[in-house]
């Protein structure tokens, strides 16, 4: 029989689902930024941008779906995380391949770890009988995995040689801390 969640997972829970719902949707939004631009200007690039691209979606759409199941409302701040993120995509991509690289590497960093963090959590405070704990701790390794495959596509195509690399990616980092602490809170 499936142990019920304490008032701790489920608060944990709930601001899971909404901090890993924005990022997925800021996610996506950066790679059609991004690919928006790519699709015409680097046709080499496009495909890879496109991948990247499609597995947010799925993320995005995944955290939907547990934000409907656990009916858990978005943040708040949802329409700045939307034209932020698709401006950011935007933006960096036309600053060129490496400056959009960079945009990947700073995000996928930080996101790598939040759900590293997260996982963390979930392993340490939801033994294995506790009621769907299973799916949502499988689903988030899956994800960290696909976001750390595309920190290594970035590093891999120069997000070293964007300039100013350290401006860039360090204020993208920021950004990123910053949208997950108030996301938590609103």
């Amino acid at each position: 029989m499936a142990r019920p969640l304490t008032k701790a997972q489920k608060d944990f829970l709930t601001k899971l689902i909404r901090v890993d719902q924005a990022g997925e949707l800021g996610a996506d939004l950066i790679y059609n930024g991004q690919h928006s631009v790519f699709k015409r200007t680097n046709k080499k690039l496009a495909p890879l941008i496109h991948h990247m691209w499609q597995q947010e979606v799925f993320h995005r759409q995944t955290f939907n779906r547990l934000q409907n199941d656990h009916r858990i409302r978005p943040s708040l701040l949802t329409p700045i995380w939307k034209a932020c993120a698709f401006t950011l995509g935007a933006s960096t991509a036309l600053m060129g391949k490496e400056a959009a690289m960079a945009c990947t590497e700073a995000v996928e960093t930080v996101i790598g770890g939040h759900y590293n963090a997260q996982l963390r959590w979930l392993v340490e405070n939801f033994p294995k009988d506790t009621d769907g704990m299973e799916e949502i701790k499988s689903m988030v390794k899956q994800f960290r995995d696909e976001e750390l495959e595309h920190l290594d596509i970035a590093i891999e195509n120069d997000s070293n040689q964007a300039r100013p690399y350290w401006l860039l990616t360090e204020t993208i980092k920021a950004g990123c801390r910053g949208a997950i602490f108030v996301a938590e809170k609103l």
